[in-house]
């Protein structure tokens, strides 16, 4: 195996893996799959791959009718609690690339790629200072794999991650920076002179595995205990060297450019940005998954007067309006149900790098961002009617609530120079206040 993979989960099955096996090349490129927290139900998922040697069907669901592939490019699958096995990995001569999916909450990192200050985070800077006991946060992890690396005279390889976060290479570049200070004067250096960090836009709607999707894993019908959906749309955008070599993804649709910002934008603004604004509107008018959600008017309409304000902010050449076009179409496709409380989850975070950016630009352009204050307002107006799912800045969420204006205090806590922006604070007061009427089903 050349690829070591951290986050094993649906996405990673149905993207990079997909990727991976229909690469021309795929046989040279097996992949070692950790997942991304220790002593959690992924280890569940770790057993029934083995069980089955590692292999899995993925169910392609068009709006009419299915496609089923068994996949066979992850060859091993491990708990990061194998952590021995994790730095082994890593430092394998053979190993050419690191790929990441563990969603943009899970990093502990801010924008600008400084620690935060909880737990986890002091736990793992603990950890790398002292040399023993394992770390739990993933840049801490890829820290340590990648000391393990230099220590057993390694050569270069490329990290690719693959969530949801702009720039998402120079991201983890710069939280690993702090990590690997904190492991050993002399990694940083290395890393610098070994590693590249390639920036990625992943898309193809995944959502988390159902009954319906136990296909038969071979001719001798056996079942699949684990398998995965995805819908027929898959694109991957990367931008960066791979010094070690990699598959020749692009078989599979996989584009290579220069500059990855408009892509990354594109896929940020329009398709995540409107999962956030129908996960959080959505619920509360009685609907469960985005399907559902996409026939009401109501939702419709948030979604597309968020889309006329991101659209303003993109360059012609990614084809904005054609690729909206697209989204109604995946979106409303019956027979992937995605459900609006998955999306929901992390929703604060998802919102910074999600709808900020082009609130800041509508904003110093002269105009309202009406559009993306609605977003913001129905996320306020879950989080106030304690309707909001999972999320791992729960704590803060949760002191802004308890303010006297907690409408301005989760405004400034989505981003401090909005919380500043009377008008805008307004919009999202006017949204967060407005009756959900629920839809007719």
């Amino acid at each position: 195996m050349r690829i070591v993979h951290l986050g094993l989960g649906a996405f990673h099955r149905a993207h990079q893996a997909w990727f991976t096996a229909h690469a021309r090349d795929s046989e040279r490129w097996g992949i070692a799959a950790f997942t991304g927290r220790a002593r959690s139900a992924g280890d569940d998922l770790v057993a029934a791959l083995r069980r089955q040697d590692c292999r899995y069907t993925l169910t392609v669901r068009g709006a009419d009718a299915d496609q089923v592939e068994v996949m066979e490019s992850i060859v091993e699958v491990h708990s990061i609690a194998d952590f021995a096995t994790f730095l082994a990995r890593v430092a394998a001569p053979a190993t050419a690339i690191i790929t990441v999916t563990v969603t943009e909450s899970a990093y502990r990192i801010d924008s600008s790629g400084a620690l935060l200050d909880d737990p986890d985070v002091r736990h793992d800077l603990a950890a790398l200072n002292s040399g023993s006991g394992a770390p739990i946060t993933p840049l801490a992890v890829l820290a340590a794999g990648l000391d393990a690396r230099r220590r057993a005279g390694g050569g270069p390889l490329a990290i690719v991650p693959c969530d949801n976060v702009p720039h998402n290479g120079e991201f983890v570049r710069d939280g690993l920076r702090n990590f690997a200070s904190a492991a050993s004067t002399d990694l940083w250096p290395w890393i610098e002179a070994n590693v590249s960090f390639v920036s990625t836009s992943v898309d193809r709607i995944t959502p988390r595995a159902t009954p319906l999707g136990r296909d038969v894993l071979e001719a001798d019908a056996t079942r699949d205990a684990v398998p995965v959906v995805t819908e027929p749309f898959a694109s991957w955008v990367l931008s960066g060297d791979f010094p070690a070599g990699r598959p020749s993804w692009e078989d599979a649709g996989a584009t290579f450019v220069e500059d990855i910002a408009p892509y990354e934008d594109r896929k940020l603004w329009l398709l995540n940005g409107a999962h956030t604004a129908l996960a959080n509107l959505g619920p509360a008018r009685g609907h469960a998954t985005v399907a559902d959600a996409t026939q009401d008017p109501t939702c419709r309409d948030i979604v597309e007067g968020w889309w006329s304000e991101a659209i303003r902010h993109l360059p012609a050449e990614v084809d904005a309006a054609s690729y909206c076009r697209e989204l109604w179409k995946r979106f409303e496709n019956p027979r992937i149900l995605h459900a609006l409380a998955q999306i929901a989850e992390d929703s604060l975070a998802k919102i910074r790098v999600r709808v900020v950016p082009v609130a800041k630009r509508e904003i110093a352009a002269g105009r309202s961002a009406a559009g993306a204050a609605a977003i913001v307002g129905a996320w306020a107006q879950a989080m106030l009617e304690g309707r909001g799912a999972r999320d791992a800045l729960h704590d803060e969420i949760e002191d802004a609530i308890a303010t006297s204006d907690p409408v301005a205090a989760l405004v400034a806590l989505v981003d401090a120079s909005l919380g500043a922006q009377s008008g805008f604070i307004g919009l999202v007061r006017r949204a967060s206040t407005a009756p959900a009427e629920r839809a007719h089903q």
